[in-house]
C-alpha cells in the first residue's frame, strides 16, 4: 500500500510509519516539525516538509501541489496544533483550515479512505464521572485543542469520506512528549519533586494503538471508535510506578482537585472491541518500563500541554 500520513515525525504517526515501513509499505510523510522530531523520521519515507493550512483553502493548497498523489490507497491524519493553549489561530488554521485543504485534495485526487485521530477532551473539561459511550454528547468548550480538533471532525464526517475516527485515551510510550510521564520522568531526572493531581486517567500502550490503526488501513471499520482500555489509573499511582522504575524516591506532592479538575476522563470501548476484536493487551509496568528506556537514552527537553498551565 502507499499511506499518506500526515504529522508523520510526531510520536503516534512515526511509530506507525515505522510498522508499515517494515511490512513493506510506501510512506508518505508531511510535517512541519513544530512538535515532532526529525529523528523519528525512518529510513525510507518520503518526507514533505509543510504546514497544513498554510495557504488560503483553494484547490492549490500545498498538500495538493507538494504531495504526489498518484497511488496512494489511506490517508493518516495525525497532524494537529496543541504547543500553545491559547494560540487559537494557529489551532484554527492547522487542525479546522489544514483539514480542510486535506479533505478537498483528497476528494480531487480520488482518495477516498481517511483515518483521523480526535481527543478524549472532545467530551469535555468536564465529563461525567463514569465510562462515556460513543454516543455522548461532543462538550469540547474550554480548550482550544478540543474545540478546533472537534470541528475538524465533524467536517470530515460532513465530506462523506470513507473515515475511521479514533477518539483516543491518554497514550503512552517511547517518543511521547506529552502527558505525566515524560513531565514526571524529567523532574524526577532532576532531582525535582512533583505535583501530583488526585485524579485518574486511562492509558493505552501505542503498540496496542498501532495493532487498530492497522486494521483501519487495512480496510476494517468505518465512523467514531474509543481507543481505551477501559480501566482508570491513579496519576499517583502512575508516578509511583515511574519513580520505581527509575530507581528515585522522592515523595510527590499530591494536590487535592479543584472544582476545575476533572475526576477521569474514561472511554468506553465496547463497540471497538466488538468491531475490531481489539483490546489493549500491554500492562502498564511493562509500557512505562519501555518508555522510560527510551528517555534515559534520548532525554525528554521539551514537554507539551493542550490545556493551560494553572
Amino acid at each position: 500500500m502507499k499511506v499518506l500520513l500526515t504529522g508523520g515525525a510526531g510520536f503516534i504517526a512515526s511509530h506507525l510509519a515505522d510498522r508499515l515501513i517494515k511490512r513493506g509499505d510506501n510512506v508518505v510523510i508531511v510535517d512541519n516539525f513544530t512538535t515532532g522530531q526529525r529523528m523519528n523520521i525512518p529510513e525510507g519515507a518520503e518526507l514533505h516538509e509543510l504546514t497544513l493550512g498554510d495557504t488560503p483553502i483553494s484547490p492549490e493548497s500545498d498538500i495538493m501541489l507538494a504531495v504526489d498523489w498518484k497511488g496512494i490507497d489511506v490517508v493518516v491524519h495525525a497532524a494537529a496544533s496543541y504547543k500553545d493553549p491559547t494560540d487559537w489561530r494557529t489551532d484554527a488554521l492547522t487542525n479546522v483550515v489544514g483539514t480542510i485543504d486535506l479533505i478537498k485534495a483528497m476528494q480531487t485526487k480520488g482518495v477516498n479512505r481517511l483515518i483521523y485521530f480526535q481527543t478524549a477532551l472532545m467530551y469535555g473539561l468536564q465529563p461525567p464521572p463514569w465510562s462515556l459511550p460513543i454516543s455522548q454528547p461532543q462538550e469540547p468548550w474550554g480548550s482550544s485543542y478540543a474545540v478546533s480538533k472537534t470541528a475538524a471532525e465533524n467536517l470530515i464526517f460532513t465530506s462523506g469520506l470513507d473515515t475511521v475516527s479514533f477518539r483516543l485515551a491518554n497514550c503512552y510510550g517511547p517518543r511521547n512528549l506529552s502527558g505525566p510521564i515524560p513531565t514526571f520522568w524529567k523532574k524526577l531526572k532532576a532531582g525535582e519533586p512533583c505535583t501530583v493531581m488526585d485524579t485518574k486517567r486511562d492509558f493505552v500502550y501505542i503498540d496496542d494503538l498501532l495493532d487498530l490503526v492497522i486494521m483501519a488501513i487495512d480496510g476494517q471499520g468505518r465512523g467514531a471508535y474509543h481507543v481505551s482500555s477501559g480501566r482508570d489509573v491513579r496519576i499517583a499511582d502512575l508516578y509511583y510506578a515511574i519513580s520505581e522504575e527509575m530507581g528515585i524516591d522522592i515523595k510527590p506532592h499530591i494536590q487535592a482537585r479543584t472544582p476545575d479538575d476533572v475526576e477521569t476522563i474514561l472511554l468506553d470501548p465496547t463497540e471497538t472491541e466488538k468491531e475490531f476484536g481489539w483490546h489493549v493487551k500491554t500492562p502498564l509496568q511493562d509500557g512505562i518500563r519501555q518508555a522510560i528506556s527510551y528517555y534515559n537514552e534520548y532525554g525528554v527537553i521539551n514537554t507539551f500541554t493542550h490545556l493551560k498551565i494553572k
